[in-house]
C-alpha cells in the first residue's frame, strides 16, 4: 500500500506512531527554519512539518507526494480546533514525489467557485479538487445508493432501458445517431423511458425502477443541465394515482431527512390542484415556504369604478410592509415594471383608513370589505395585479416571489414538499391555435373515453401530477393510459390520425392490444433533488462533469468536429 493512514485520519492515540500518508500538496508555510505542508487527500488535511528544508526541494502546490513520520502533538498554542486533525502534526522523515505539478494553476482550488464557470468546467479535474465540489459528488454517489436501497426495501426491481431507440415526440428535441448499417436511418437517445417503463408493466413486471439517463436536446437553466439528465424511474403496475403519491412521499422523505438538518414536511404532502396553484400561487411550482398567498378580486372590482380594471381579471396580495420606505414601493414598481406589466397598484392600511393610488376609486363600504374579506391588518398593504387571463397568474406569482424574498418571509431552514394534482389533459398552442397535450401524451384522462368524446378537450383533466420542492419541480408523472381505444381518441384530439400513432408509438400502442394492466409512475429529477440538498444555486455543481450553458464540454471539446471517413461511414455529408 502507499499510505497506511488517510489524511484525516490523524488522531492523538496515533502519537508516536510512525504513519505514511499521501496526498496532494495543498499549502506550504515557512516558519523561519521549519516548513509546514499542509497534506490534503479526499478525507481531509494533516500538517505535516519538515526539520530539514532540502526535502521540499521541487515540491510545488497541488504536487502528489507521500511522506513518512513519526505523529506527534502540536504545542497548545498551536492547536487548530478547525481541523478534525488539528491536534497532531506529522513530523517527515521521508518524501517522496508519486505526481509532479509542473504548470501554474489557473485557479486557486479553495477559491474555484468564485472563477468563471468557462475556466472551471475546462480545469474541471482541478475545480473537483475544492473541498465544497468535491463533497457534493460523494453526496451524490450516497444519494443513488440511498435510493437504490430504499426501492428494492419497497419491492421495486431495477432494469435498464436502451439509450439507442427510436426519435419520438415527447416534448423536446431529440439527439439523433446516425445508423451505419441503415443508411439514411438514425437511433435517437431516449427524452426518458416512458415508452419502455410502460412496456415493462404490460410485460408483467409488478414494480419497475432505474436511475434513468435522459437526453434532451434544449437550452439550459439553472436547474436544468442541456445535454443530458437523471431521474428516479419508476413504475407500478395495478396502481392508482395515490398509490404513487405515497411512495413517492415515503422517497423523497427518508431522503432528504437522512441527508440535510434542515426541516422537511412530513407525509403526506399537501395536494393541490393546478388551478388552485395557479390562483393562489400564480405557478404550478409553488414555493410553500413564502406564506403570502393571491386572492382573486375580480368580482370585486366588477363593481368599483376604475377603468384600468374593468373587464380584466384582478389579483390581490396582502403583505406586512409596515415601516418599509417610499424607496421599498419604488422598487416594487420597477420589478413590476421590468418583467412587462404596466404597473402596480397598491393601498396600505394606516390608521384604520387606507393610503396609496387606488385609493379614491374605492367606496368607504368598498373599503371595509377588502378590510373584512381579506383579514387586512394596520400597516399591511394590498398590491394589485391586473392584466389579460393567463397572464395575470404570472405575474402575480412573480410579485409573490418578488415580496416574499424583499421582506424575507422565505424559510432558508426547509424543504416544503407539494404534490400539483389535476393538470389539465390540453391546451391551446398559442402560435398555432391547435389543441396539443399539455403534459405528457400517455396520460389517462380523468373521466376515461366518456370524458374525450362528449368534454370540451380544454375543461378535460387528466390523472398527472408534479412533486414541487421549494418551488423546484422535481418530478412529473401520471396515470398511464393502457387502453387502445383511449389512446386512439387522445391523440386523435391533438391532431394525430391513427396511422400516425402507430408509426410514432406503435410498439406501445400494440403492446396495449395484448392485455396491459393499469400502471402509474413518475420520475423525481436527480439532479434536482441533489441541487437542493447539496444548497447549490445551480444543477452543474453537482455534476461531476457538466456542459456548460451552452450545452458544450468545454474539458474534453465537444461537441467536435469529426473525419471525413466517419461521416462517410454513417453515410451524411454536411451542408
Amino acid at each position: 500500500m502507499l499510505r497506511t493512514h488517510k489524511c484525516n485520519d490523524i488522531r492523538p492515540e496515533h502519537i508516536g506512531m510512525t504513519v505514511t500518508l499521501a496526498g496532494w500538496t495543498d499549502t506550504i508555510r515557512d516558519h523561519g527554519g521549519i516548513k509546514f505542508l499542509d497534506l490534503r487527500d479526499e478525507t481531509g488535511v494533516t500538517q505535516v512539518v519538515f526539520h530539514d528544508e532540502s526535502l521540499l526541494e521541487g515540491i510545488s502546490r497541488e504536487a502528489v507526494i507521500r511522506v513518512t513520520g513519526v505523529v506527534k502533538a502540536r504545542d497548545p498554542e498551536t492547536v487548530n480546533k478547525k481541523l478534525d486533525t488539528g491536534e497532531v502534526e506529522v513530523h517527515v522523515d521521508t518524501i517522496e514525489i508519486l505526481g509532479p505539478c509542473k504548470s501554474a494553476l489557473p485557479f486557486e482550488i479553495r477559491e474555484s467557485t468564485k472563477t468563471r464557470e468557462e475556466v472551471r468546467l475546462k480545469y474541471r479535474f482541478l475545480d473537483l479538487r475544492n473541498p465544497e465540489i468535491h463533497k457534493n459528488i460523494v453526496l451524490r454517489a450516497k444519494v443513488l445508493s440511498f435510493l437504490r436501497r430504499k426501492m428494492e426495501s419497497l419491492g421495486f426491481i431495477e432494469i435498464q432501458t436502451p439509450i439507442l431507440t427510436a426519435s419520438s415526440p415527447e416534448g423536446a428535441r431529440d439527439y439523433l445517431v446516425p445508423s451505419r448499417k441503415h443508411k439514411g436511418k438514425f437511433y435517437a437517445l431516449p427524452q426518458a423511458p416512458q415508452q419502455f417503463k410502460q412496456m415493462l408493466m404490460v410485460s408483467g413486471f409488478d414494480r419497475y425502477f432505474q436511475i434513468a439517463p435522459c437526453f434532451r436536446d434544449e437550452d439550459a437553466r439553472g436547474d436544468r443541465s442541456p445535454g443530458e439528465f437523471y431521474q428516479l424511474d419508476f413504475e407500478m403496475a395495478f396502481a392508482e394515482q395515490e398509490d404513487v403519491l405515497k411512495v413517492a412521499e415515503e422517497v423523497l422523505y427518508e431522503t432528504f431527512t437522512a441527508f440535510s438538518d434542515k426541516r422537511v414536511s412530513p407525509p403526506p404532502f399537501r395536494r393541490i390542484t393546478y388551478a388552485e396553484a395557479m390562483l393562489k400561487y400564480g405557478t404550478d411550482k409553488p414555493d410553500l415556504r413564502n406564506p403570502l398567498v393571491i386572492c382573486d378580486l375580480t368580482d370585486f372590482f366588477a363593481h368599483v369604478d376604475f377603468p384600468l380594471f374593468k373587464g380584466k381579471p384582478v389579483r390581490g396580495i396582502v403583505a406586512d410592509c409596515a415601516g418599509r420606505p417610499r424607496s421599498f414601493f419604488e422598487n416594487s414598481l420597477k420589478f413590476a415594471l421590468s418583467i412587462g406589466m404596466k404597473g402596480l397598484g397598491y393601498i396600505t392600511l394606516t390608521d384604520g383608513a387606507f393610503k396609496g393610488p387606488i385609493e379614491k376609486f374605492l367606496t368607504d363600504e368598498q373599503k371595509q370589505q377588502l378590510i373584512r374579506d381579506l383579514d387586512i391588518q394596520n400597516g399591511q398593504t394590498l398590491f394589485f395585479i391586473c392584466d389579460a387571463p393567463g397572464i395575470v397568474d404570472k405575474y402575480a406569482g412573480q410579485i409573490r416571489t418578488w415580496l416574499g424574498e424583499t421582506l424575507e418571509l422565505i424559510d432558508k431552514d426547509a424543504f416544503e414538499f407539494c404534490f400539483i394534482v389535476d393538470y389539465p389533459m390540453y391546451e391551446r398552442d398559442e402560435e398555432t391555435g391547435q389543441i396539443v397535450f399539455t403534459h405528457n401524451p400517455f396520460s389517462m384522462p380523468q373521466g376515461g373515453l366518456e370524458a374525450l368524446e362528449t368534454k370540451n378537450p380544454l375543461e378535460i383533466l387528466a390523472y398527472q401530477y408534479d412533486v414541487v420542492c421549494n418551488g423546484v419541480e422535481l418530478s412529473s408523472g401520471a396515470v398511464r393510459n393502457h387502453s387502445p381505444e383511449i389512446m386512439k381518441k387522445a391523440f386523435a384530439i391533438a391532431g394525430y390520425t391513427e396511422e400516425e400513432l402507430k408509426k410514432r408509438f406503435g410498439a406501445l400502442y400494440t403492446a396495449f392490444h395484448y392485455g396491459a394492466p393499469p400502471h402509474a409512475g413518475m420520475a423525481p429529477g436527480v439532479d434536482r433533488m441533489l441541487m437542493l440538498l447539496a444548497g447549490e444555486e445551480t444543477i452543474r455543481d453537482v455534476i461531476a462533469f457538466p456542459l456548460n450553458g451552452n450545452a458544450q464540454d468545454l474539458l474534453m471539446g465537444a461537441p467536435s468536429e469529426v473525419t471525413e471517413k466517419q461521416l462517410r461511414e454513417v453515410h451524411i455529408k454536411l451542408r
